[in-house]
């Protein structure tokens, strides 16, 4: 699949579930609405579109949610998928908040998956429980410890909130570094309306790395791991560093990515509405040929880059969908 503007789309997110067990200030309001479960894709429908899209040149696949491992037999999903690798399937990966990893630690790596992304913005308590309202920071690190004694490589995702955790930035790089995962620091989205100030959440990573610069010293990498983070090695951790920065500094030149809901809209860019509806053409017919007609006329239409902005007069989101809905 090759877009308008010559990028190749070799990578899918999908999602499996809007709902979480977390209610994270950036990412949904405390008292979400979410989806009837009759609007979602059955398990069966998911694997048929990953595999329509594994046809069509997909080598990585990333299951997202909400939080994905609080589907109901999420498991089938990913075993099936994970036996696709190495037959067009490069890699199945998972973004978790890391919540039930210890139930599904060894599972997933006996499914195949190699690499998760764990959402953690802080190790504080009391911040934790401030950031996601409901979460248990106890059962995250059990969750993480159970990940890592499986066997998986864990990358710790943490989005920089100003007042809220950007003075425990060394802090988690230190800890990540020392015990042999990476962190990447990604600025809050604006995406949906979730109970809170845009302004006031946002963080510009450019301030961040300027400050980490002074104390660390902050050697270019050109490790990519297909996504959309930009990475240093700092030198005194000897760890991995990585950035996304959707607005002071877009990624959308090299991006080779789309997105798929768990109620089947495909989602060219995560900052723009337009989308597809693959769930008529899924469940039109047992053949492929109206989906694979539907995703090439949405790959036609994948546009050069987002329009994410900070609203400062009035803190709204760019978009109203929210990320759980979305995919992560």
């Amino acid at each position: 699949m090759i877009d308008p503007f010559g990028r190749h789309i070799s990578y899918l997110r999908v999602s499996v579930t809007d709902r979480c067990d977390f209610r994270c200030v950036y990412c949904m309001a405390e008292h979400m609405t979410f989806l009837p479960k009759a609007d979602l894709l059955t398990l069966e429908e998911l694997e048929r579109l990953c595999l329509a899209f594994i046809a069509k040149g997909v080598q990585r696949l990333r299951i997202t949610g909400g939080e994905p491992l609080v589907r109901k037999n999420v498991m089938q999903l990913i075993e099936r998928l994970g036996a696709r690798i190495g037959s067009g399937l490069n890699e199945l990966t998972l973004t978790t908040n890391g919540s039930q990893l210890e139930r599904f630690a060894r599972p997933l790596f006996a499914a195949g998956v190699r690499r998760i992304n764990v959402s953690l913005d802080t190790l504080n308590e009391k911040t934790f429980r401030t950031i996601t309202r409901w979460g248990d920071l106890d059962r995250v690190l059990a969750g993480i410890d159970a990940a890592q004694e499986a066997g998986l490589k864990v990358k710790i995702n943490m989005v920089a909130l100003k007042d809220l955790n950007r003075g425990e930035i060394p802090a988690m790089l230190e800890w990540a570094h020392g015990r042999g995962m990476d962190l990447t620091l990604i600025e809050t989205m604006p995406l949906g309306e979730v109970d809170a100030d845009r302004v006031e959440q946002y963080q510009p990573l450019s301030l961040v790395r300027a400050e980490l610069a002074r104390r660390y010293t902050l050697d270019e990498s050109d490790y990519r791991t297909g996504g959309p983070a930009r990475y240093v090695r700092v030198r005194e951790t000897g760890g991995r560093l990585g950035f996304i920065t959707p607005l002071t500094h877009n990624f959308c030149e090299s991006c080779n990515r789309v997105r798929v809901t768990c109620t089947g809209t495909l989602y060219m860019c995560l900052g723009q509405e337009d989308a597809a509806d693959l769930r008529a053409p899924l469940r039109a017919s047992a053949g492929d040929a109206e989906l694979d007609a539907a995703i090439d006329a949405a790959i036609a239409r994948k546009p050069r880059g987002h329009d994410f902005v900070i609203d400062r007069r009035h803190g709204g989101p760019a978009l109203a969908r929210t990320m759980s809905l979305t995919g992560g």
